[in-house]
């Protein structure tokens, strides 16, 4: 039995929670939360803490599941690993290159898994989206956004967010790394733009933002987010792979609401065109957001049980993140950011 500890309480700390709840071979032996709080009925009954670190050594996990604010995420996890824990971290791995290669480094010299939360690459349908992008051949252009028009508590969500991490990083490096794995080429410079359109949020901060990534095969990105409830609902939500033989596209799920959790990871369908003709990919039945977070933990026991070797994982996770800090650097300067060997 897998003893596990959960580091936050949030939206996808929730979910990882009630995914070890349910998950056999694994016991919740604590949950860490800030208020001390844990309304879920599922959760009442387990240890809850209030500090992090007397969680780890009272608890002693096997396994620990960060998914706390991101500005704690590389330390936690250091810490975790150092305890003698595997780790999970939700995305991104950390605020900094440096301390993502520094989590990166830890899981290597204590043989400890890690995993990042990047749940599009448990999701059957974003796997069958980068297979048959492959499938057309580079090099290619990239075309995706996630706007999200925010109010009430999920605006609230998204403020407390921006107090450390951009939308474009944020949800940015789970786009980037489904183009790092189509095109397996090596990023060489990140160009972006940002706009601050609340006074609600910090001086130096910005809620909207677009980059755009050029590649040593030739292929480029363009990546958009933006938060709050100023965002439009036209056009929230493109996810397109071009090439010189044809293009492949989400279409077919439900977008009516930006804000949807569920509809962030839905594809519904693929168009796959090509210029002798198009194929409708028809993909029903698709995962929700809980049996994702549920399939990630699957993932991360597999990988303990199974000793599986994590280390491309890892690799992938801090080049997907260094493009997105590469694109909050280019914002804040005003100009292109070069991109240098990012893996460890």
């Amino acid at each position: 039995m897998t003893r596990v500890l959960i580091a936050g309480l949030g939206n996808m700390g929730l979910s990882h929670a009630l995914a070890h709840h349910k998950q056999d071979g694994a016991e919740i032996v604590g949950l860490v939360n800030r208020s001390g709080q844990v309304d879920h009925p599922d959760l009442h009954g387990y240890p809850v803490f209030t500090d992090f670190h007397v969680a780890l050594e009272e608890t002693k996990p096997d396994l620990v599941v960060v998914a706390t604010y991101s500005d704690s995420h590389a330390d936690y996890a250091v810490a975790a690993m150092e305890a003698g824990a595997h780790v999970f971290v939700e995305k991104p791995l950390a605020t900094t290159v440096e301390d993502a290669r520094r989590v990166v480094t830890t899981a290597e010299a204590t043989g400890r898994k890690l995993v990042v939360g990047y749940i599009l690459r448990h999701h059957p349908s974003w796997v069958r989206l980068i297979r048959e992008a492959r499938a057309l051949g580079g090099p290619y252009a990239f075309r995706m956004n996630l706007n999200q028009q925010s109010s009430g508590a999920e605006w609230e969500t998204h403020k407390a967010l921006m107090q450390t991490t951009a939308p474009i990083v944020d949800c940015g490096v789970h786009y980037v790394d489904v183009w790092c794995q189509i095109t397996d080429a090596k990023p060489v410079q990140v160009n972006a733009m940002g706009l601050r359109l609340s006074d609600e949020i910090a001086p130096e901060m910005y809620n909207y933002g677009q980059f755009q990534v050029t590649f040593d095969d030739g292929s480029v990105g363009w990546y958009e987010a933006g938060w709050g409830p100023m965002m439009s609902e036209t056009a929230f939500f493109v996810k397109d792979v071009i090439s010189p033989k044809g293009s492949v596209s989400i279409t077919g799920a439900d977008k009516s609401k930006s804000a949807d959790v569920d509809g962030h990871t839905k594809v519904g369908g693929l168009l796959v065109h090509r210029p002798e003709g198009d194929q409708l990919i028809d993909l029903p039945d698709e995962p929700g957001h809980q049996e994702l977070c549920d399939a990630e933990q699957a993932h991360i026991l597999r990988a303990i049980r199974e000793d599986l070797d994590l280390s491309r994982h890892a690799r992938d996770a801090v080049q997907s993140l260094a493009i997105c800090l590469a694109a909050d650097e280019s914002v804040r300067s005003g100009t292109p950011v070069k991109l240098k060997e990012v893996t460890p």
